[in-house]
């Protein structure tokens, strides 16, 4: 007869914690693994934001001045992200997820 599984001891449930009932949790490493999705999330939102500007300087749908401004904006941003990677040990290259048969997240 096996022993009936408790919801606590269920590694699918629970898949960090180790056979003898403790968890394998590093604070700096899941920190660290936080700031890097955050930083993700941001980076795809500048990238989009990016694109989308492009395409309106394309159509003509901005003056001269919202042009200006917009590239400033986002150069400010792109400096701002290399700032926060570096400040937390990432590259830009540790932000892009690997999405199998689709590719990658991020442009490159």
């Amino acid at each position: 007869m096996t022993p009936a599984r408790t919801e606590a001891s269920d590694p699918v449930r629970d898949p960090v914690r180790k056979g003898n009932g403790t968890l394998d949790l590093d604070p700096d490493q899941v920190g660290r693994d936080l700031v890097s999705l955050v930083l993700t999330v941001v980076e795809l939102l500048r990238q989009l934001m990016e694109r989308q500007a492009l395409r309106r300087c394309d159509q003509g749908d901005v003056t001269d001045d919202q042009v200006e401004r917009i590239g400033t904006t986002l150069m400010l941003l792109d400096q701002r992200m290399d700032e926060l990677c570096e400040q937390h040990g990432l590259t830009r290259d540790d932000l892009n997820l690997d999405l199998g048969p689709l590719g990658t997240l991020l442009e490159r």
